[in-house]
């Protein structure tokens, strides 16, 4: 880890037996023989949670390890922790607003909103300074995020995950008002990294006045009672048809209806 980032263990160990002399002489060899291009640029680190949009309580901290493509897409690889023990637990594919707009409408229920994640503070950058981090917030600011899970390690303050990938890839999505997420993920994370949630959130008000409404921040509305909204996080709305008219009725139907 860089200088000054905690160390956040893997909630889990996997199943196997410990590691042996069986594939010593693989990693060596690939060690002197082999290099990893498609590896290198993973470098922009960044934490957050996810919860399941299929099962919303199934909520687990994300460590995002991520390679800028362009200025409109960065792709990311998923971890349990941010130690050499952390178990690979998923993929993520980041978009620029403008870039979103280009998807054809059923994949766009795919891509979950990231303007709450950034205005409450729930998405962090370990190591780098307030100011660096808050410029790297504000590129991400009405993006989307298309996240699939194929490992439930758990969580690092209750446990419950399993200790060998299980069945299918899980679809992940954003919490998208106060109360939706529970407030002990962020808290034990709050411990471990030593932040201030509340500092973090204040400083990131500062970047509202580039939000626009985004779709899919209705997505996980009804599974979830006592929540509330904050600034910046509006949905964007059912989309509207070309041959809709400005309000969303079908041109031609009221004369219609006032000639029946």
């Amino acid at each position: 880890m860089g200088l000054g980032i905690p160390s956040r263990p893997a909630p889990l160990r996997p199943a196997g037996r410990p590691e042996g002399p069986r594939f010593t002489a693989l990693t060596l060899g690939a060690k002197v023989l082999q290099s990893t291009p498609p590896l290198r640029g993973f470098d922009a680190y960044l934490v957050g949670f996810h919860p399941a949009k299929d099962e919303p309580d199934m909520q687990m901290e994300a460590h995002h390890y991520c390679k800028v493509v362009n200025d409109d897409l960065i792709q990311c690889v998923l971890f349990d922790g941010n130690t050499a023990e952390a178990n690979l637990i998923g993929i993520e594919y980041i978009v620029s607003g403008d870039l979103f707009a280009t998807l054809p409408e059923e994949e766009k229920d795919l891509w979950h909103p990231h303007n709450y994640e950034v205005f409450s503070g729930q998405l962090i950058a370990p190591g780098l300074p307030a100011v660096a981090e808050q410029q790297l917030m504000t590129e991400l600011v009405n993006s989307y995020g298309k996240t699939w899970h194929t490992w439930h390690t758990g969580r690092h303050d209750t446990g419950g995950g399993d200790e060998l990938p299980l069945g299918a890839p899980m679809l992940m999505w954003s919490f998208n008002r106060d109360g939706e997420g529970d407030p002990a993920l962020e808290s034990h994370r709050a411990a471990a990294f030593g932040i201030d949630p509340a500092e973090v959130r204040r400083r990131r008000q500062e970047l509202l006045d580039r939000a626009a409404p985004q779709r899919g921040v209705d997505a996980l509305k009804h599974h979830f009672t006592g929540t509330t909204p904050i600034p910046g996080v509006q949905d964007l709305g059912p989309p509207t048809s070309s041959a809709d008219g400005p309000d969303g009725s079908v041109p031609g139907e009221t004369e219609r209806e006032g000639q029946s």
